[in-house]
């Protein structure tokens, strides 16, 4: 499992015109499943992401996790982060997982997020979706679970 998060100050995601996601503040998530995830591997990145401390103090200081700060989740689901762009010019899509076997893995990995105790909202699996977030910092991370970074 791979995710992008980007520390926001408020996002939205819209399918068809319509907004079906919004956040006041917190992390966007871009997230990218693989053939051989797990629930497991959902938790470990769950866990992994509410508990960063990736949100400034009162010194200014990077000390505070979403937890701490009340902040809140929009997570996308996004295959082409399993694009493999090393050979020609076309990315390669075969490490991403297949609908039956990602989207299990995605809507658990939300409803874990949220019985952490976070507002978790969400785009349209599948969908073509417009994300729109005022990226707080710049502050942008990727955490994955094969390699436990």
């Amino acid at each position: 499992m791979r995710v992008v998060l980007q520390r926001s100050k408020e996002a939205s995601v819209e399918v068809n015109g319509q907004i079906v996601g919004q956040i006041s503040g917190g992390l966007v998530l871009l997230v990218g499943i693989t053939h051989s995830d797990t629930k497991e591997d959902a938790k470990y990145v769950a866990d992994k992401i509410v508990n960063l401390r990736i949100f400034e103090d009162e010194n200014e200081k990077m000390n505070k996790s979403l937890l701490d700060v009340g902040g809140q989740i929009l997570s996308i689901s996004q295959f082409t982060l399993y694009g493999d762009c090393r050979k020609g010019r076309r990315p390669n899509f075969m490490d991403a997982a297949k609908p039956d076997h990602a989207l299990p893995i995605y809507e658990y990995f939300n409803e874990y997020l949220s019985e952490k105790g976070v507002h978790v909202e969400t785009g349209e699996f599948g969908a073509m979706m417009d994300v729109k977030l005022t990226n707080d910092g710049p502050v942008t991370l990727i955490v994955e679970s094969k390699e436990r970074i």
